[in-house]
């Protein structure tokens, strides 16, 4: 089990740190669009809108798909993921009022990480608090994977909040 913080400098940009050590970097090009770019350790990733509506996101590295995530009918965003050739599904959601928190599963409905989202009234920013289980913490693509659950939860709070 591991806890991370994910700290926004501005609404465009994300560092993700466990115990002030730097995990990687969610750096936002407007928030108009998904169009954003991770970075882990030296590695940089793409994240894209695709399709008309923008409905499906993707995670590149060059020309290779990552991963790719939908929000499905009932507000819940499925991601499956392609590492290393092998295709994975997980479900990223949002667990209510009461909880105020997001969840990834995997396919068996096994909670891999918790985000607690605290929204800062002073920068008009959110920040999060991540708990993540020992089974997450053995995935070889971790850090990719935290930093899309970011990505995600910023995605799903930009949807509710035009929905309204």
């Amino acid at each position: 089990m591991a806890e991370y913080q994910a700290k926004s400098i501005n609404s465009l940009y994300f560092e993700v740190t466990n115990n002030d050590k730097l995990i990687g970097k969610l750096i936002y090009k407007n928030w108009f669009k998904f169009s954003a770019e991770i970075e882990i350790l030296n590695s940089k990733y793409q994240i894209e809108p695709k399709g008309f509506w923008g409905t499906t996101v993707e995670l590149r590295d060059g020309g290779n798909v990552l991963l790719k995530f939908t929000m499905n009918w009932n507000g819940d965003i499925v991601v499956h993921t392609y590492f290393n050739n092998i295709e994975k599904d997980y479900v990223f959601k949002y667990r209510g009022i009461f909880k105020d928190s997001f969840a990834l599963t995997d396919e068996h409905g096994t909670e891999l990480l918790i985000m607690k989202p605290n929204f800062k009234w002073n920068s008009l920013n959110y920040e999060y608090q991540i708990t993540t289980t020992d089974a997450f913490e053995n995935f070889s693509q971790k850090g990719t994977l935290l930093i899309n659950s970011l990505h995600c939860a910023n995605y799903y709070m930009s949807m509710m909040m035009s929905a309204m």
